[in-house]
């Protein structure tokens, strides 16, 4: 008998309790339990078990996260993962950038120049939520920058820090041949460095207009929108030769939600309640790393 899925579970302090209580719920839905392997590094520990599931349909597995997330086992969170996606020769990894890839919201450090940084969060936290349309919520928080220095941006960069295991989980998705790209809604000024640093395969945000040595106030073009990044996560899978049922995407706001629902498997990372209510699975501590235990890389 041959594995159709994997439950990857990971977590700070992954209890027996909890693990006896995942195999309960797998045994509940008709789920044969084929092995089990435990690993960690200090920082969190993973739990993978290799599955044969009646349904390994994504109306199968659908039904089976279903079952493991009404039952909430504390200090657990576990991602049911086609056998496909993680054997996968080559994949694809995209992520969002500002609370995802990095710690901050960048918007907030540039609006923190103009002395409007707590306005300009409280909107960005109601857009990541999805209460209010993207576009217009970025062109209003885009405004209040008018007039700075284009120095600023260069200070933002030196501001901003990448999420704990970004570098780590880039490097091993690299070293394995695999490509990374990432969408954001966020900036180039700010995402070019970094891109670069990490040597990701594909990178897009939006420009920021700047005449004569100052901000504007404006953005460039068409904004990255929630349908620009899947647009995205499709043309790069595309021009790649990779399935999308061989991508994987992470995210944390509304504006993710189209990547998230298009990928392989999308993954909520230290997410909004909206978005980790639909995500394919979740990621609830700070090490972005984990997703590659997800990915099977």
């Amino acid at each position: 008998m041959t594995s159709n899925a994997t439950a990857v579970s990971y977590g700070l302090n992954v209890s027996p309790t909890a693990l006896e209580q995942l195999r309960s719920i797998f045994t509940s839905q008709g789920a044969t339990q084929l092995s089990e392997a435990s690993s960690g590094d200090g920082r969190y520990q993973v739990h993978t078990v290799e599955l044969q599931l009646p349904d390994a349909t994504a109306a199968g597995l659908a039904g089976l996260r279903h079952a493991v997330a009404r039952t909430e086992i504390s200090g657990l969170d576990t991602a049911l993962v086609p056998a496909a996606l993680r054997a996968a020769e080559r994949k694809l990894l995209i992520m969002d950038v500002d609370s995802t890839l990095i710690q901050q919201e960048v918007i907030e450090l540039l609006a923190a120049y103009a002395g409007k940084r707590e306005e300009v969060a409280a909107v960005t936290e109601a857009a990541m939520r999805g209460e209010l349309d993207f576009t217009q919520s970025l062109h209003a928080r885009v405004a209040v920058l008018a007039g700075l220095p284009a120095d600023v941006v260069h200070s933002v960069r030196h501001e901003v820090k990448l999420s704990l295991g970004a570098t780590e989980l880039v490097a091993a998705f690299k070293a394995a041949g695999h490509v990374v790209a990432v969408v954001s809604g966020g900036f180039n000024q700010i995402l070019e460095p970094i891109a670069a640093e990490l040597g990701l395969d594909y990178w897009q945000a939006n420009e920021l207009e700047i005449i004569d040595g100052a901000l504007t106030g404006k953005v460039l073009g068409a904004v990255v929108d929630r349908a620009a990044k899947e647009k995205y996560l499709r043309e790069w899978a595309a021009a790649e030769g990779i399935a999308l049922e061989h991508t994987v995407a992470v995210g944390d706001g509304a504006n993710d939600l189209d990547m998230l629902g298009a990928a392989g498997i999308g993954i909520a990372f230290n997410a909004k309640p909206a978005v980790r209510a639909v995500a394919d699975a979740a990621v609830n501590m700070p090490y972005l790393d984990a997703v590659r235990h997800v990915a099977g890389v």
